[in-house]
Order: structure tokens, then sequence, then C-alpha cells
């Protein structure tokens, strides 16, 4: 069983101007340094962990080999951001992600009620209050008869971002493959990310923070683990959730943000490679990383270079949003 296609890491095809090309034997020969998955889960995640309905040790906490999520990738997740002790929009990412499970016709015996209490429990148990976590979802072992699905909710300290990344923003380049838009994954978060780590790793290895994807026919997608906007003519801009994209959270409150303060914002726009070269300003949105200014794109520096006016309107009010509704009181 695989929910996994080969579509997203195989197919080449064009993105405006240039040629999207695809090279899988470069790529597999290329080393990759990625987290080995065994029976043990210990270096995912300092204290404890919250396993099929159980807070336990890190160091003693594990999964069946024969897992699905392990064997195929046949899992979906949500990364989260915790601020002053309480997750931002938990339910809308609770939703989200069991939209996806039932997309993907995986087997789950669980409810947003029982993962948001499944949350409270591990940010208590780690002492967290400003955190990165991670909820994944897979059908369990692999057998005739089934077997009890696997809840994994991970809990860590938010990491700590370099300041010169919303100070001066960051640079971004054009990911090597297409995203293929009828892929069954596209649009979700499942454990088929392999082309994104992929296309990630390359973008480091030319100084760049982030990789932006194209589908086939040359629209604009998003970045291997972010959303994307644009600023053209004082407008903000991003992709339709058709094209796919994923349905971010901080991608929704920026468009709510847009309204609360007076810009003008279209999400139903298909966007292209000349649009986002034309954007007087770009910005990232991600769930842990926040609101994140793009200077450069390739070799082309991005309007005057630093954070743009509207940009820098939205970044703080998003960060007043975040101390508004992360409240424990609320």
């Amino acid at each position: 069983m695989s929910l996994c296609r080969s579509g997203a890491g195989s197919a080449a095809g064009r993105c405006g101007s240039f040629r999207v090309r695809c090279n899988v034997a470069k790529a597999v020969h290329r080393r990759l340094p990625l987290p080995l998955v065994g029976v043990r889960l210990s270096g995912m995640s300092g204290g404890h962990v919250h396993l099929n309905g159980r807070i336990v040790p890190t160091e003693a906490a594990g999964i069946s080999v024969s897992d699905a999520g392990f064997l195929h990738g046949a899992s979906a997740f949500t990364t989260m951001l915790a601020h002053n002790g309480v997750v931002f929009r938990l339910r809308g990412h609770l939703e989200r992600l069991m939209a996806t499970v039932r997309r993907l016709g995986l087997r789950c015996d669980e409810s947003p009620e029982l993962l948001m209490a499944g949350v409270d429990e591990l940010l208590e148990a780690n002492e967290l209050t400003e955190a990165r976590l991670r909820i994944t979802l897979t059908p369990g072992a692999v057998s005739a008869s089934g077997g009890r699905p696997t809840t994994l909710i991970t809990a860590d300290p938010l990491p700590e971002y370099p300041s010169w990344w919303y100070r001066s923003g960051i640079a971004v380049v054009i990911a090597e493959w297409p995203q293929t838009a009828d892929e069954v994954t596209s649009g979700c978060k499942t454990g088929c990310y392999l082309p994104r780590v992929m296309a990630m790793q390359a973008a480091v290895g030319k100084g760049a923070a982030e990789a932006l994807w194209f589908t086939q026919t040359g629209r604009l997608a998003e970045a291997c683990f972010c959303n994307i906007f644009l600023v053209l003519s004082g407008q903000v801009l991003t992709p339709p959730l058709d094209t796919p994209v994923l349905e971010g959270m901080v991608r929704g409150a920026v468009v709510e943000l847009c309204t609360r303060v007076g810009i003008e914002c279209h999400t139903d726009r298909p966007l292209r490679l000349g649009d986002l070269l034309a954007a007087e300003e770009v910005f990232l949105t991600a769930s842990c990383s926040g609101v994140r200014p793009v200077c450069r794109i390739e070799r082309h520096d991005v309007g005057a270079g630093g954070v743009g006016e509207i940009t820098g309107k939205i970044m703080s009010a998003y960060k007043d949003l975040l101390d508004q509704e992360c409240t424990a009181d609320l």
C-alpha cells in the first residue's frame, strides 16, 4: 500500500520562460541528512511525546516496524505554533488534518477533542509555553487484519530563528521540479515530503532559505514548507487554493489581516513567473516561522530590498494577532 505516486519527482514541465528539469539520478546520489525512522523515536523530541493516548518518555517511545507511515509514507500531519502556552488556531489545524485523513482514506480513530487534550497534556508534561508541535497520524501496522492506528504528538522548544530573516529578508530559489497539480497528496501535509526536502536542501546549498514551486502549467504554487504572497500595485495576492496549495493557518490569518488593516487582497487570481518577478514585495508564511520577507529570488532583487511597507504592516499585525489569540484566558 502506498499513497505516494512518483509524479511530483519525475515529471518535467515549463514554468513561464524557464524549464523545470528533473534530475533524479543526481538527487539519489546526493547524501541526504534525513533522520532515520526506526522502532525507537529517541531524538525526535525532548522530554516526552504523546503516543497513542499516553504521555511517554521520548527514549521509551516506539512504533511498529510494520507501521504504514514508516513503510509507505502513509501518514497525515500538521505542524503548529504554541505561543504563551496556547496553540495558534488549533481547531483549524485539526479540521485540516482530519480532512486530509478522509481524503487519503487513512484508518484513524482520533477526534479533534482527543487531539486537543493530548496537545495540552504534552505542553504541560514538557513544561513548554513557546513551542513547535507536530501531530502525525498513520493507519498503523500493515497487516491483513489491520491494526490500531498510530497517533504521535511531539512538542519541542520553538527554534530561535535568525533575526535577520525578519529585518533584511531571505533569499529563495526556484525548485528544480514542478508541482504536479493532479497528485492526490497535493495541497496536503503527508509523509510523502521527500521531494520538498530535496528541494530545500538544494536551496540551502545555493545559500537560500527556501525554494518556490510552480505547477507543470507554469502557475506559481508555494514554497517547500510555506505559502507565498506577492504585493503588486499595492495589492496583496496569493495563489488560489485550487492551484493547489496548502490551506495554511497563517495564510488564512494574513488574508483576514489585510481586510482588517485596509489592504486589498486577492486569493482567486492564478499567478505566474511574470507576476513574481514584477512584485514590489514578496513574503512567505508558515506556522512556526511566521511572516518572512523575501529580498531576492535567484539573482533577481525584490523591490528595493529589505522589508517592504506592506509586508512590514502585515508582520506587525500578525504579531499582535498572535498575542490576542494565544491567551490562556480565552
